[in-house]
């Protein structure tokens, strides 16, 4: 995979609720700009402590103009530590690689957000990276918003 595309945001909450939010994908239509579809399509069953009853792969589809796209994530978590997915199937997306990584500080939580990506459509990689950084600074302050509004 390529290298990825990074960036962090300050979320004032503890890591546990931020964590919460990512794990609760039937409400990311709510908040996640252009996720019409986030169905959770198998969990971990409760004999990993680490996982337990969080979701392992999970549909999705997006509407963001010009992108519109159908495809499932396999997810790895680390407590409220950090998440990982990779992609399983999608129609537009090639490949996909991301992870939020959450790190307490006093109170507040750190998040990065970690993503690359590879579509079917032939893209200069300035694009692609610039693609990703929205995604990611997007998918960043909507989680923000999410956490501290206690949604």
């Amino acid at each position: 995979m390529a290298e990825q595309t990074s960036s962090s945001i300050v979320v004032d909450a503890p890591a546990a609720e931020v964590m919460a939010v990512i794990a609760d994908f039937a409400a990311y239509p709510q908040w996640a700009k252009g996720v019409t579809v986030a169905d959770v399509r198998s969990s971990y069953d409760d004999g990993d402590a680490t996982q337990a009853g969080r979701a392992r792969e999970v549909f999705f589809a997006l509407d963001v103009s010009p992108i519109k796209d159908e495809y499932t994530l396999a997810y790895v978590w680390d407590g409220d530590r950090q998440v990982t997915w990779t992609l399983v199937e999608g129609k537009m997306l090639k490949a996909l690689e991301g992870a939020y990584v959450l790190r307490e500080t006093g109170g507040a939580t750190e998040v990065t957000y970690r993503l690359a990506l590879d579509v079917s459509i032939p893209l200069i990689g300035m694009l692609k990276r610039k693609g990703e950084k929205i995604l990611i600074d997007t998918a960043l302050k909507g989680l923000k918003k999410r956490v501290e509004s206690g949604d």
